[in-house]
């Protein structure tokens, strides 16, 4: 840093900042004085600097704006040592007991059985409680023995004609289906799921959960920032394409977008998955979750490595860790709930009305006729397994369900129910996830995206059925 430093100064033009301080900004790659150099130094010398630049970026482990983040913070932390007057011993001691739990978050040894717990209670609250206790009670309990038999019954007293009863009360009905499934299904998820986020948020380990990961999504051509977005869609895909804005730049946000809309489960369609592949061996298990994981990080790197644009530096300010304030989560859960209500479920509505359009216009049995015989000819699976899939793209768990219910019929082998279920995971995004990132980025980039995954999870069925035939593998 010193010999670069030294490299540079001479170059650099008078300004009313001391030298070295100047040196530091130019060599981190500061845009706010692109301008400035190019009006006051020659072409050569812009040279010379971008040269050094770029020799000490390949010499530092870390982005140079990253080093020099850290430095300065560990002198600030030194002087606030000196300056902060401690509370006594009691203050003390609870200080340094956070102060090395903060440590311990993002230890490279012992923040991964950290990260490990935080994940399983987070799976547990939002995954088993959410998913499925609060799913049962309103999908089951409040909409399946309340709400929708009181539609029912009053469309039928008051609607006589069948099309207009059917578009509210029917098998694709604005209540019986668009509103259970927003309402019922989704969002006792991503209520769950707001409520954990706000707790890591407000606690101070969010940032903390990113640093931990950082590594693992550089494999994927992004930072740890995008665990937000990643996490948040294994409870809905449809919300967790809303949050891909918290990244910093296009090409991040459509990496993103492209990997949920490929193979991150949301937790409805997980919990069918698991259930499916409880039938199997723990191989089968392991080879599912690798298959999937292997195209994700590949498909990441293609498109890093593809699409026009640059990432954004993994800069992430690390706040202490504290108790979460009960007010606060409250408060942000609740905003976030109404934004929910407001962006995703006309989207659940929309995408209904359109699927009951479909259905009057015999489209969707179409589609299945069309579709089976890719499937039998391409992936080995019976030629009825068409409709679960084009359900799938509806409900992306009751396409799975539908899976479910031929492999406990004995319908399909070991080898089927595996390749089916490694196909469906990363089949096209339901119908509200599509209408989501139609609305986030617009029709040609919902339909490059539709378009990519389809061929691409049928590809990679394709090939795990020959694989999985040609090799004497036991999946019982």
């Amino acid at each position: 840093m010193e010999e670069a430093l030294a490299e540079v100064a001479p170059l650099l033009p008078a300004a009313s900042i001391p030298p070295r301080a100047l040196g530091v900004m130019v060599l981190a790659g500061d845009e706010t004085l692109v301008g400035w150099l190019r009006e006051r130094l020659p072409p050569q010398a812009l040279g010379r600097i971008e040269e050094v630049r770029q020799r000490l970026r390949r010499a530092l482990p870390d982005h140079l704006a990253y080093v020099v983040d850290q430095s300065r913070r560990r002198v600030a932390a030194l002087l606030g040592e000196g300056l902060v007057a401690r509370r006594g011993p009691v203050g003390q001691a609870s200080e340094a007991a956070a102060d090395r739990w903060a440590r311990l978050t993002t230890h490279r040894v012992w923040g991964v059985p950290i990260l490990a717990a935080v994940l399983a209670a987070m799976y547990l609250f939002v995954g088993v409680f959410g998913a499925g206790t609060l799913v049962d009670l309103l999908e089951d309990g409040l909409f399946g023995g309340v709400i929708n038999p009181a539609a029912t019954r009053l469309a039928q007293a008051l609607i006589p004609w069948p099309a207009v009863r059917d578009l509210f009360v029917g098998p694709y009905g604005l209540v019986t289906m668009a509103l259970t499934y927003s309402l019922a299904l989704i969002l006792p998820i991503v209520g769950t799921f707001f409520i954990a986020f706000g707790l890591l948020e407000d606690s101070g380990y969010l940032p903390r959960l990113a640093v931990m990961v950082n590594r693992a999504f550089k494999a994927m051509g992004l930072n740890g920032k995008a665990v937000l977005p990643m996490v948040l869609g294994l409870g809905c895909d449809t919300m967790a394409t809303l949050t891909t804005r918290v990244l910093e730049t296009r090409k991040e946000r459509l990496i993103v977008i492209l990997l949920l809309a490929l193979g991150v489960p949301c937790s409805a369609q997980l919990a069918v998955v698991l259930a499916l592949l409880g039938t199997l061996s723990p191989l089968a298990v392991l080879i599912w979750g690798g298959v999937v994981l292997s195209v994700i990080i590949v498909v990441g790197r293609l498109a890093a490595a593809v699409l026009p644009g640059r990432g954004s530096d993994f800069v992430l300010e690390l706040p202490p860790l504290r108790a979460p304030r009960p007010g606060n989560i409250v408060v942000k859960t609740l905003a976030r709930i109404e934004w929910y209500l407001k962006e995703a479920v006309p989207l659940f509505v929309l995408g209904t009305l359109l699927l009951f359009i479909a259905d009057r216009l015999r489209l969707l049995g179409s589609l299945e006729r069309a579709v089976g015989p890719v499937l039998q000819a391409g992936l080995g699976l019976p030629a009825e397994t068409a409709g679960a899939f084009v359900i799938g793209f509806l409900r992306r768990d009751f396409g799975a369900a539908g899976l479910y219910r031929m492999a406990h019929e004995g319908r399909l082998d070991p080898v089927q129910v595996l390749v089916a279920t490694v196909t469906i995971t990363l089949f096209i995004p339901c119908v509200a996830n599509f209408l989501m990132i139609v609305k986030e980025r617009g029709w040609r980039t919902g339909m490059a995206v539709a378009g990519f995954v389809f061929p691409c999870s049928l590809t990679v069925g394709g090939l795990l059925n020959a694989a999985l035939r040609a090799l004497p593998v036991s999946l019982r």
